[in-house]
Order: C-alpha cells, then sequence, then structure tokens
C-alpha cells in the first residue's frame, strides 16, 4: 500500500474512532486519546518540526543563491508578495460574500449566544488578552531579531526567515569561489533534513490517526450541533476554493493540470489538516514542489518558506467568514465600507498570523473589536476551530504550492538555475 494510502486509512481510522469515542462519552475513550493517541500524534508532529529550523535555512540560503544577484532576487520578492497578497485578498472577498449571502449568524439568538460564550470564557480569555499585543510599529521592529536563535527557539518564525534573508542576501556578494564551500555544506544540510523527513512520513500513518482521534474525541458530535451551519459553510467554502479556485490557478499560472497538481499535493494537505501547522508541514510541502512537481529548488526554497508565514488563503476566508458570523450573532450590522476594511484587515492579518494550530485567533480578536463586535465573542467559535483549523491549514498549503508553481514559470529572458554543488 503506498505511503498515501496509509495516511489516508490513518486519518480515516483514527477520525471515526474518536467520534465513536467523543460521542458515547466513555471515559476509556477520553483516557486513550489523552494518553496513547493525543502523545503519539504530537511525537510525530515534533519528528516534523524539528526540522523546520534547519530546513527553512539551508533551503532560503540555496535559493537565494541560485536566484543569482539580489535584482533577480528583488524581482521575484515582488512577484511572489504580489501572487501572496492577491490571491488572500481573493480568498477573504469569497469569504465576505458567503457569509453575507447565507447569513449563518442569524440563527444564533441571545441565549445560545450566552450559553456559548460563558462555556468559553475561560477559554477563551488567553486569546482575548494576546490580541490586546495586535500588530504596530512594534511588529515591524521584531521582523530584525536581536538573536536570530532565540527567534528560531521561540517559533518566530517571520523573525527567523527574515535574518535568514539578509544572511543569503550578503552571501551573495561573496565571491563564488569564497561562498561555495558553504553553499555545500547548506546543500548537505537539506538533503539531511529531507532524509529526516522521510523517517518523520514512515511514522506518518500512526501520527495523523492519533491526531485525528484526539481532536474528534473532544468534540465528539458536538462539531455538527449548535453552530452546523457556519462549520458547514467554512468546510465547504475551504473545499470550493482548495479544490475548484485553485485548481484553475495552478493550470493558468502554473502550467500544471489539476489532476496532476493535486495528486502531487496529496502528501503536504493530508500532513496540515492533520498538523493544523503550516510550519510543520513545510518538509513535506518542499519535498512534494521539488520531488513532485519538479519545481527547481531555488524557487521553492525562497517561495515556500515565504508561504508558509506569509500566504495565508484558508486563513483568510475562514477569518472574513468568521467575523461576518459573529457580527450577525451579535447584531452588529457591517455596511459596504466596513467590509472593504474587513477584507483589507484580514488579508494583514492572516499575513501576520503564526503558523501553528490556532495561530490566527489572536489577531482576528483585535480585528472583532474595531468592527464593534466584543473579543469574548471568540468563545462562540472555540469549541469547532480545531477541526477548521485543520481545514484551513490544508488550503494554506495548496495555495503555498500553487505560488511556487506560478513562480517557477519564469519570465522570458529569466531562466530558472538549479543550485548544484556539483557545478561550478
Amino acid at each position: 500500500m503506498s505511503l498515501n494510502a496509509r495516511i489516508l486509512v490513518g486519518l480515516f481510522v483514527g477520525t471515526a474512532a474518536g467520534l465513536v469515542a467523543g460521542g458515547s462519552g466513555s471515559a476509556v475513550g477520553a483516557w486513550v486519546g489523552e494518553n496513547i493517541a493525543g502523545p503519539a500524534g504530537r511525537i510525530w508532529l515534533r519528528l516534523l518540526l524539528v526540522v523546520v529550523v534547519p530546513l527553512v535555512f539551508s533551503t532560503l540560503v540555496l535559493g537565494v543563491a541560485g536566484i543569482g544577484g539580489l535584482d533577480r532576487l528583488g524581482r521575484l520578492g515582488v512577484r511572489t508578495l504580489m501572487l501572496f497578497v492577491s490571491t488572500t485578498l481573493l480568498a477573504a472577498a469569497l469569504g465576505l460574500l458567503a457569509a453575507g449571502a447565507l447569513r449563518p449568524g442569524s440563527g444564533i439568538g441571545p441565549e445560545l449566544r450566552a450559553s456559548l460564550v460563558d462555556a468559553f470564557a475561560e477559554q477563551s480569555a488567553p486569546t482575548v488578552a494576546a490580541a490586546g499585543e495586535g500588530p504596530g510599529f512594534g511588529a515591524l521592529v521584531a521582523l530584525i531579531p536581536a538573536n536570530p536563535l532565540a527567534a528560531a527557539a521561540r517559533g518566530d518564525l517571520i523573525a527567523f526567515i527574515a535574518f535568514t534573508l539578509l544572511f543569503a542576501a550578503a552571501l551573495s556578494r561573496v565571491p563564488p569561489d569564497r561562498a561555495r564551500p558553504f553553499l555545500d555544506i547548506m546543500d548537505a544540510v537539506a538533503r539531511a533534513t529531507m532524509a529526516m523527513i522521510g523517517f518523520a512520513m514512515w511514522l506518518a500513518p500512526a501520527g495523523v490517526a492519533g491526531l485525528a482521534y484526539a481532536v474528534t474525541a473532544r468534540l465528539g458530535v458536538a462539531i455538527i450541533a449548535p453552530i452546523g451551519a457556519y462549520v458547514a459553510m467554512v468546510l465547504v467554502g475551504l473545499a470550493v476554493y482548495q479544490f475548484g479556485v485553485l485548481g484553475l490557478l495552478a493550470a493558468a499560472l502554473g502550467g500544471r493540470s489539476p489532476r496532476v497538481f493535486y495528486r502531487a499535493a496529496r502528501v503536504p494537505m493530508i500532513t496540515a489538516f492533520s498538523t493544523a501547522s503550516s510550519a510543520a508541514t513545510l518538509p513535506t510541502t518542499i519535498r512534494a514542489a521539488e520531488e513532485e512537481l519538479e519545481i527547481p529548488r531555488e524557487i521553492s526554497g525562497f517561495v515556500l518558506p515565504l508561504g508558509a508565514t506569509l500566504h495565508m488563503n484558508g486563513t483568510a476566508y475562514f477569518m472574513a467568514v468568521t467575523i461576518v458570523f459573529l457580527a450577525q450573532a451579535f447584531g452588529v450590522a457591517l455596511d459596504l465600507p466596513t467590509q472593504a476594511t474587513i477584507a483589507g484587515m484580514t488579508v494583514l492579518t492572516a499575513v501576520s498570523a503564526a503558523g501553528i494550530p490556532s495561530g490566527a485567533l489572536p489577531m482576528m480578536v483585535a480585528v472583532l473589536v474595531s468592527v464593534g463586535v466584543p473579543g469574548e465573542a471568540i468563545g462562540l467559535i472555540l469549541g469547532v476551530e480545531p477541526l477548521l483549523g485543520m481545514a484551513r491549514t490544508s488550503t494554506n498549503v495548496t495555495g503555498d504550492l500553487v505560488a511556487a508553481a506560478a513562480l517557477s514559470r519564469a519570465a522570458p529572458g529569466d531562466p530558472p538555475r538549479r543550485t548544484d554543488p556539483s557545478s561550478g
């Protein structure tokens, strides 16, 4: 049985067993989730996370070196950011249109609203508090870490990537004969991390099953009860965007047929759904881009690490739908200028969100407060957010691969160049 099939089997078995355990309210089922399935899934997740820092550093350095001079790096960077912003804005606009037309929040009355908020009041308090640390000029300063190793240790991937790009740009000014030994080392590091990813993926079916069981056993059948319309809208909308819009973009911009593209993207999509973390999925995303889609290393090594932190199509759709849903639930009217503002703020906050499970929630609370919805409203969705986080992360990762495929089609006269230590 292929790895893809084994991972899917693990996902379905873990989900089904977790739903049975959660629906029955079995103490044994809860114990299994807390002491066996959950830890097994987290061990597998850490096997993926442990290679993220060396993988990001080595692939970005090799990618910038393969791109060439700073002028070509600048052109690729501009094209990358323009593509990221345009597709993220498209996802946010679709979310606003869907939620505005179907009005999923209009069915939540005051009594149900109060009970849901009370049920998750304690759980939502840290998220509301974190929203007070919203983006500002301090966030711009934080992009340049005083200690890049400390930034990597605390999971601040954006700051670590900023340092890596500065280092790689400086390395491009070093004479080639002096830079080559270091690039050879980086190539060895990249190859070693890919081998470690292979070890982790051998355990993927068990890890996926454990994570799926832990989430569904905790939620049980409640995920389809009080706010089922909202959950359905997010899941259906993400599926349409992921398998419809992104498939068309892969064909139009990336030159890959949807059938070829989605076959190559299966493992990253499943891994993203299981881990709910773009950062944890990055190793498998880079592997699929280079080995399955045959995207040049200098493109995948540059675009995909940036995409894991800056390109959040699924998060933008989720945030737009959620903000409108909560505004409707709390009776806050959103006129057209306010919705346009939400679209812009959603893009900015989606870009600022950490590529980790639930990383978008503090940013979303800040947007809610800015449009007149109480921050505590986030408690309405905390019970189902883990499931939605898994789905939107899969969409995020798929969008990253589409962007890499599109940008690999270099402009005429600007051919891609592979970084191969055996040459030159």
